[in-house]
């Protein structure tokens, strides 16, 4: 036997009122917005190159390289929910990129093998920058940006400026694939970037480190340790900093010590103008993702119409100034209220 809901009762009007409201903080959200002008970037973009963005092959590679934004945009995301930067997530993935093929091509291991070994390198460089966060208390600022320039020059040691190539052609073919028509890469960047959701919204970790980046002292007084979040959040962020690298490995076919050095900018950019705030307590996962593709839409945009680079850097970095501010003045509007 079935129940029914009068919709004339006071139930039924509880539950559409309810929906309602749901539905328009919804709209009035960072993520509604973002999906608004990325729909928009897209149909416009598509349009005024002829329908170019349609067809298979290059809609295809927009996807493809998507997948390296999302997770620098997460590795970044990670650190900024507990109020840290990551100013090494660009050289981390290039670095663990360089260690893959170097396992690979040098020392003869199996890609699997090598796969794994570069990600738990990342996991290890992010708990050397979490440790000497919480050891010296140096801001996370000063501490990454020392081992980004440590990291930099360990790039260049593995190979120096050559290029590793010929390395798993297996590893190649599947980072290139697609799956009904959907590239590999991306759906992995999907799959991540759910897991890192989850993980934030349901794991008793996950909601420690937004409790500790939120209100540090009211995390303490809850028997939160806030040095242990810092760490964690470290090591999430070179983890994803470790998977961005495979990708990078598996899409381009060949390695170089250059791999990384564009990536500090949009590692940024994708959570801040996603909705993250740099104060933490804050994660936004799709806005983050939502982002990524609007920054790389203006990519696809430069090469369409053959824009100079330094304009792209300048829109996106204004952008990103003008999404702190933004969350800025609504943290300031908050505090009033209260």
């Amino acid at each position: 036997m079935t129940s029914t809901i009068d919709p004339t009762s006071s139930d039924a009007r509880r539950i559409g009122s309810g929906n309602a409201l749901r539905l328009r903080e919804f709209v009035r959200s960072t993520d509604f917005t973002l999906i608004v002008l990325a729909a928009a970037g897209f149909v416009v973009l598509a349009s005024t190159t002829g329908g170019n963005l349609f067809t298979g092959q290059t809609l295809k590679a927009v996807f493809q390289y998507l997948a390296v934004p999302i997770l620098v945009g997460l590795a970044q995301m990670a650190v900024l929910a507990v109020g840290q930067m990551n100013l090494s997530v660009g050289v981390v993935t290039g670095f663990t990129a360089m260690v893959a093929a170097w396992l690979m091509v040098r020392v003869g291991l199996p890609a699997p093998v090598a796969v794994l070994a570069a990600v738990l390198l990342g996991g290890a460089i992010g708990l050397a920058n979490g440790l000497l966060v919480v050891l010296t208390r140096i801001n996370g600022f000063i501490v990454t940006l020392a081992t980004m320039t440590v990291i930099d020059g360990l790039r260049y040691g593995v190979n120096g400026t050559g290029t590793f190539q010929n390395y798993s052609s297996g590893l190649v073919k599947l980072g290139q694939g697609s799956l009904v028509d959907v590239p590999n890469v991306f759906i992995l960047a999907v799959l991540v970037a759910l897991a890192v959701a989850v993980f934030f919204r349901r794991a008793v970790l996950g909601r420690q480190l937004l409790a500790s980046g939120g209100n540090p002292l009211a995390a303490r007084l809850s028997g939160i340790s806030n040095d242990r979040a810092i760490v964690m959040a470290h090591v999430l962020s070179g983890l994803l900093a470790g998977v961005a690298g495979i990708v990078d490995v598996a899409l381009s076919g060949s390695v170089n010590a250059s791999i990384g050095d564009d990536l500090l900018l949009p590692s940024f950019a994708a959570p801040i103008i996603g909705g993250v705030a740099l104060t933490g307590g804050v994660v936004a996962v799709l806005g983050t993702c939502l982002a990524a593709f609007i920054v790389r839409l203006i990519d696809v945009a430069q090469a369409q119409y053959s824009i100079d680079k330094s304009w792209v850097d300048l829109i996106v970095g204004a952008v990103v100034l003008g999404a702190v501010l933004v969350t800025q003045v609504r943290i300031g509007k908050k505090g009033a209220r209260t």
